[in-house]
């Protein structure tokens, strides 16, 4: 997640929310199979329909997190809805239809995963430095993790599992502070041991395994880079080290995921477009929306079919929330869904 305007900002801290200072008409979409970037290293994304416009009272929409269920629709998240309206939604991309899936008077929601644990959808709350968790089909909210991890409450933005199903979560602790002091927070399965893997992160932001689940690709926001953090099974940081120098410009380094290839999808907020890398730090492509695409600032994440290639891309802005598809560079896996 990203920084807010000042006007949500302010509506959304009254609703007790955060702590920082639409369908489409272009039925075009991309074939089945993998893609190849044109000459220039472009890959064209799609309007393929629109979730949300911008809410009233927080004077803007912004989708995340994502994430396919077993019955093969696609869960969405749009973090600066306010109460009453659907905070967490479900895409059924075969009829082209959403519907509401849950909603409540206080959480800002900013990514979401489904646990090889115990299936469970889990989020985010950017407000109020919780996870929490619900059965798939939206219901039975309950709260997975809450409280403060070695002397300071969480800011948590995206989450990855492991395949055990312990958490790792991209705490963005400093980010209103303009402070190197972003996290990545080990929650074990049962909810009851947190551990900071790193620390001294700028505004840590997107959070992926690698595919051989080794390590953990991390994104900083306000750094315009991305790190690789070994993982091992004992506590502690073990050999951080920056992969990939963002090149940005105006726009920052927000979500990632990670294809059957292990390339990386790296989402820009403030540019609605992806970069993608390959493991070794070479940019392979840029995937863009349209020129003529009004009203569109980020693209946030990516949630790439599992076992096919057809991604959707969340991408918002002032003319609402819309899914952006393309052809990935590869096939989807638990690391590029979600988070």
């Amino acid at each position: 997640m990203r920084r807010l305007r000042n006007r949500s900002l302010a509506v959304l801290a009254t609703l007790g929310t955060l702590a920082l200072a639409g369908c489409g008409t272009d039925t075009r979409t991309p074939g089945d199979g993998a893609t190849s970037p044109g000459p220039d290293g472009t890959v064209t994304a799609h309007r393929f329909m629109r979730l949300t416009t911008v809410h009233e009272e927080t004077g803007m929409t912004l989708l995340e997190g994502p994430v396919f269920g077993e019955d093969g629709r696609l869960v969405v998240v749009d973090v600066t809805a306010p109460a009453g309206e659907p905070k967490v939604m479900r895409v059924d991309v075969r009829k082209k239809t959403v519907r509401k899936v849950f909603t409540d008077s206080r959480g800002a929601y900013t990514s979401a995963q489904f646990s090889p644990h115990d299936g469970r959808l889990y989020l985010s709350d950017f407000a109020h430095g919780e996870i929490v968790s619900l059965a798939p089909g939206g219901g039975d909210r309950r709260t997975f993790f809450t409280g403060e991890v070695d002397g300071a409450r969480m800011q948590p933005d995206d989450i990855a599992f492991d395949r055990d199903g312990d958490l790792y979560v991209s705490d963005s602790l400093g980010l209103s502070e303009g402070e190197a002091r972003g996290r990545v927070v080990r929650i074990d399965r049962d909810g009851g041991d947190a551990t900071v893997l790193a620390d001294g992160l700028a505004a840590t932001n997107g959070i992926s395994f690698d595919i051989g689940y080794r390590g953990l690709w991390i994104s900083e926001l306000t750094e315009n880079r991305i790190s690789y953090l070994p993982v091992g099974k004992r506590a502690g940081a073990t050999g951080r080290h920056t992969a990939v120098r963002v090149d940005g410009g105006v726009a920052q380094a927000d979500s990632i995921a990670v294809d059957a290839d292990g390339n990386l999808y790296q989402a820009l907020h403030g540019r609605p477009a992806m970069a993608v890398y390959d493991r070794y730090g070479k940019r392979l492509a840029t995937v863009e929306v349209p020129a003529r695409a009004e009203g569109l600032e980020s693209a946030t994440n990516v949630a790439i079919t599992p076992g096919g290639t057809r991604a959707y891309m969340t991408v918002s802005g002032p003319a609402g929330g819309y899914l952006y598809t393309f052809d990935a560079l590869a096939e989807g896996v638990r690391q590029s869904n979600g988070g």
